[in-house]
């Protein structure tokens, strides 16, 4: 294969092992190579105009700002661009975010090692990369956007400091993993139990549980 035919790809990840992991996969290919890596949102932001990458492989949970938020920006400088979400969430969890901010596709970290190449040669040649299980939940959610579930209503940060209060973390933990203050992480707090009309953390955990928002 020549070179003008070779995928290029940027991998941002805030764990250095899952991406060796990640490149590992690649090595075996003859069409894909890695031409560069970001451990952060800042960094990925700063470093993929450098690397000339036609696809990003990118975590949606990282310590300073989440996937999402970066995805986003890239979309606005870069809206051909094609970007894989990578997360250790279910699909039902973030994929229908990530795909309605404009990725490309979506992929668990632990389905990656089987449809990783695939997912990165169908997103690189302008398509959407699905699962099956994707692909069933997106249909559950044809003609129900009138139908909103409360947790549907957050904004991206509010979704994410909802799953991470379920999970038992406090607020000083969330602070610390998301590079926040506790008193913007308390502010998240209280705007999603407005909106979600819940009264403590102990309902948001339910609430939670009840709907399948925890791994």
């Amino acid at each position: 294969m020549n070179q003008k035919a070779l995928i290029k790809v940027f991998i941002a990840d805030d764990h250095a092992i899952v991406r060796e992991g990640l490149k590992q996969i690649l090595a075996d290919t003859k069409d894909i190579v890695v031409s560069g890596e970001a451990e952060n949102g800042s960094d990925a932001l700063r470093l993929f105009r450098k690397s000339g990458c036609h696809v990003v492989l990118l975590d949606i949970s990282m310590p300073d700002r989440s996937g999402i938020e970066v995805l986003k920006q890239i979309r606005k400088e870069k809206p051909e661009l094609a970007i894989l979400m990578l997360s250790m969430h279910r699909e039902d969890q973030y994929a229908i975010r990530s795909l309605k901010a404009g990725a490309a596709g979506y992929l668990t970290k632990q389905s990656a090692p089987k449809e990783l190449v695939n997912a990165i040669r169908q997103v690189a040649s302008g398509l959407k990369y699905i699962s099956p299980a994707l692909a069933q939940e997106l249909a559950n959610h044809v003609g129900d956007e009138h139908q909103a579930a409360p947790h549907e209503t957050l904004s991206d940060r509010e979704y994410q400091t909802l799953t991470m209060i379920a999970s038992g973390k406090t607020v000083g933990v969330i602070a610390e993993e998301l590079s926040l203050s506790v008193k913007t992480v308390s502010e998240y707090r209280a705007r999603l139990l407005v909106k979600m009309k819940l009264k403590n953390s102990a309902e948001l955990t339910h609430y939670a549980i009840r709907n399948g928002l925890l791994d």
